[in-house]
């Protein structure tokens, strides 16, 4: 029996041998996390101990950044001084944890501290002239932003008109002329030398607070600080290389031993987190989805407000909010749900979509909230780049989500003249512009994306790092995965193949989306579970004498016992793909 999927290229990596022997040796490394460090790029011992074992102290100097050392004097100065300084966030996850950071940092020194954050719906992205305006008139004569602000060259103005000291810590790419703000600290700047281009905007913020905490000699604090900064890092998907890593491996170790401010550890319990070790998946499936709701549903200020609680007066507090935001979570899923199901009847109904190299869809009235998740989705349907737009009162405002290898940001950039703003990174991109000129909209950056994407990019890739026998999964290599952890963009976690594996129980549908299933090669017997592949049962009912299998190493915790498990990442026929020698284990 056939599959009814279409195809998935599987590219089989290899690494250099001599490079990881030498890594195996000299570190006493099993085998496979030898080479699978060599596959990251990691090619010397020293380099691979660093990645193995991060911490802060290889944090790179924060007044390497440029505007940083400016910044952090002007904090320091309105601290003591008793002037009153706003943090102004964004409301994603990134921007509410860098939020929640550095307010509590310049609390903890003293300072007069209050934040803002922006109403998805009301008030749009970003810093306005209008809200440095109503900040001015509270009293404020400090603006910090966080997660935002590298674009706003008319809220520097204003900001600077009336006399408030703007200081901007952003990580998005700037435009061609950089806001005139009292400071601009943001790695991406052309004039910045920093090290690490790839911070999230918790990780800019965290080096403000770093810098902070060293001109206050208090180093002992970041720690706790690197906790926020690794969940807003985590959830923005930026590559875990470099300081990223530093920061969620830190933060991921705090967040799991505790202690935990009320707020937080209410969050985690709400999030079935209570006793376990926080992963990095924790944080992108459990923790961020719930933080997101707030500002995608409701707002932002709910999640900033639980964050924020600390103290045991505070615990029932931190729990209602947490169960509102609980609440939130499931509303958003069930909206998510329904304009996903649209946005897909309208790309099939479509005869132009299926020629498209980008897609563009709308509707009327579609949850702004909701709309960049939807775009991920259509790129991970369709695979290719994707944007979702929400019609409202003449205006459109929506989210895009790119492919590996293609500039979303760039080709707005030629439909500029289109767009009343617009701004975001290479592979994610909001945007707002007059509901008449989607159909322009939809013509012009398509044709970019014909250009630059061919019909080989549009096909489902799937990474192999290396080939394993499930006779090969010990507890050495388990230990030795551990050590990699955490996962995400830039070390994804290992995809490994085997042949000739056999379905012995099951398939058996999950929340009706998923399959789970034992499987056996030889005398190792493992339970597995394959994540939305309801739709291959068939095919793995079908093929459960001999399969080829791609497969991740997962531990799965449940009431105190933890088990060795797989995630299936695809499967094949036995004879489908040819099959490169298996190593062995050692």
């Amino acid at each position: 029996m056939g599959d009814s999927r279409p195809a998935t290229v599987w590219s089989v990596g290899a690494a250099d041998p001599a490079a990881a022997e030498r890594i195996r040796r000299e570190l006493a490394l099993h085998a496979a996390v030898a080479r699978l460090l060599v596959r990251r790029g990691i090619a010397e011992p020293e380099d691979a101990r660093r990645f193995l074992r991060p911490s802060l102290a290889d944090l790179h100097d924060p007044w390497l950044l440029t505007d940083l050392e400016r910044g952090a004097d002007r904090l320091l100065r309105a601290v003591a001084a008793r002037e009153r300084i706003v943090v102004h966030g964004d409301y994603d996850v990134d921007g509410v944890s860098a939020t929640v950071m550095l307010r509590r940092a310049l609390a903890l020194l003293g300072g007069e501290v209050d934040h803002y954050i922006p109403e998805r719906l009301t008030d749009g992205y970003g810093l306005l002239p209008q809200t440095v305006e109503r900040l001015h008139a509270r009293g404020c004569r400090v603006i910090v932003s966080v997660d935002c602000g590298i674009r706003s060259t008319e809220a520097a103005a204003r900001a600077a008109a009336l006399g408030v000291d703007l200081i901007i810590t952003d990580h998005h790419e700037p435009g061609a002329t950089l806001p005139a703000a009292f400071a601009v600290i943001n790695p991406r700047r052309a004039d910045c030398c920093y090290p690490d281009k790839h911070l999230a905007g918790a990780g800019v913020a965290f080096k403000l607070v770093q810098a902070l905490c060293r001109r206050s000699d208090h180093d002992a604090w970041l720690p706790a600080f690197a906790k926020l900064a690794a969940i807003g890092t985590l959830a923005d998907a930026v590559p875990l290389r470099g300081e990223n890593r530093i920061i969620a491996r830190v933060g991921l170790d705090g967040l799991t031993t505790g202690p935990n401010a009320v707020g937080l550890q209410a969050l985690l319990d709400a999030c079935g987190l209570a006793g376990r070790r926080v992963e990095s998946e924790d944080v992108a499936f459990r923790v961020a989805p719930r933080i997101n709701a707030a500002g995608r549903m409701r707002s932002a200020d709910l999640a900033a407000r639980l964050l924020l609680a600390t103290g045991r007066t505070q615990e029932d507090i931190a729990r209602r909010l947490a169960e509102e935001l609980d609440a939130e979570n499931v509303r958003r899923r069930a909206e998510e749900a329904a304009i996903a199901a649209e946005a897909v009847r309208a790309v099939h109904d479509d005869p132009q979509a299926v020629e498209a190299r980008l897609l563009v869809v709308w509707g009327d009235g579609w949850h702004r909230g909701v709309i960049g998740i939807v775009a991920s989705k259509l790129v991970e349907t369709f695979a290719r780049p994707a944007i979702v737009l929400s019609v409202e009162g003449g205006t459109a405002r929506g989210s895009g989500r790119s492919i590996p290898g293609f500039d979303l940001l760039a080709a707005l950039e030629q439909c500029a003249d289109l767009c009343t703003r617009f701004g975001g990174h290479r592979q994610a991109a909001g945007l707002e512009l007059p509901a008449d000129r989607l159909p322009e909209l939809r013509r012009r950056i398509d044709s970019y994306a014909r250009a630059r994407i061919g019909t080989e990019d549009l096909v489902r890739r799937l990474e192999i790092d290396d080939t394993l026998a499930l006779t090969d999964i010990r507890p050495a290599l388990v230990e030795g995965l551990r050590a990699l952890e955490p996962f995400g963009s830039g070390n994804p976690r290992p995809v490994f193949r085997a042949a000739r594996v056999e379905v012995v129980d099951g398939p058996r549908t999950m929340k009706e989306q998923h399959l789970r299933m034992t499987v056996r090669q030889g005398a190792a017997r493992f339970r597995a579970v394959a994540w939305r592949a309801a739709d291959r049962t068939p095919f793995f009912e079908a093929h459960r004498d001999g399969l080829q299998l791609a497969y991740s190493v997962v531990e799965n915790t449940y009431q105190g016992q933890t088990t060795t498990e797989l995630a299936v990442a695809d499967a094949a026929e036995s004879d489908a793909r040819e099959l490169a020698p298996q190593h062995t284990a050692e």
